[in-house]
């Protein structure tokens, strides 16, 4: 039963610290079910009661799962003493959650990264027995052929001994000295794009995650930019709720 104390609850849902709130308590801000409190230790049930503040409707949440279009230079980490990370780039309204990268991006790696604080959740979208597809744009330096086409499904064999797991590759586009691709992978090894790429005498300029499962990256989302997922992409990305 999702019973807490009121100066609790308004504090996780960013209201202000528990003095803050017992300020607002104080000052006749403060309704449950339509009546003043004026305590700050009462208990609610976040299920059943309405609680207003300041004629603003609270509606408490346990969990978040933010969409994320990551830019470059910030690292897929919670805390770091030397690098940005995309914690530190998140409004402040989402901090407070404690969420945390479900997988990660490398450094210079843009695109789709989904953040939560609900731990059975990221287990499951990176558990190899859920095969949740990641989809990447890249350019790629050097001419990508039909063999390398051929190589990514049968598993590429890196240059460390690894052996990746199938994967998906598709040419879009060809020039010069260089192609535009995509891939999609169920597995998540370190720098395994660049790697598996690298394997086949090639170097990836250019890697943008675009898809995960069947969660596509919002293009309106510049780079850097962060919302909430809907009920609808979120259901997407295992394709089985």
């Amino acid at each position: 039963m999702p019973v807490m104390r009121i100066d609790k609850m308004l504090s996780n849902c960013g209201i202000g610290s528990r003095k803050n709130v017992k300020n607002l308590i104080n000052l006749g801000k403060v309704t449950v079910d339509g009546k003043l409190i004026n305590k700050s230790d009462i208990k609610i049930d976040t299920d059943k009661n309405s609680i207003f503040v300041d004629g603003k409707e609270i509606i408490y949440k346990k969990y978040v799962y933010l969409i994320m279009n990551k830019p470059s230079g910030v690292i897929s980490a919670t805390e770091d003493k030397e690098e940005k990370t995309v914690i530190d780039i998140l409004p402040e309204k989402y901090k407070k959650f404690n969420v945390f990268p479900v997988g990660r991006l490398d450094k210079n790696t843009v695109g789709l990264l989904i953040l939560t604080n609900d731990g059975e959740f990221a287990h499951n979208t990176l558990s190899p027995k859920k095969h949740v597809w990641k989809k990447y744009f890249a350019t790629v330096l050097g001419i990508v052929s039909e063999y390398d086409v051929e190589y990514f499904s049968k598993g590429v064999l890196l240059e460390n001994g690894e052996l990746c797991k199938s994967a998906k590759l598709e040419i879009v586009k060809v020039l010069e000295d260089r192609t535009n691709v995509f891939v999609e992978i169920s597995e998540g090894k370190f720098h395994q794009i660049k790697k598996m790429f690298a394997a086949t005498g090639k170097k990836v300029l250019y890697l943008k995650r675009v898809g995960f499962g069947g969660l596509t990256l919002d293009e309106k989302l510049a780079e850097g930019e962060v919302r909430e997922l809907t009920e609808s992409e979120f259901k997407s990305i295992f394709n089985i709720f």
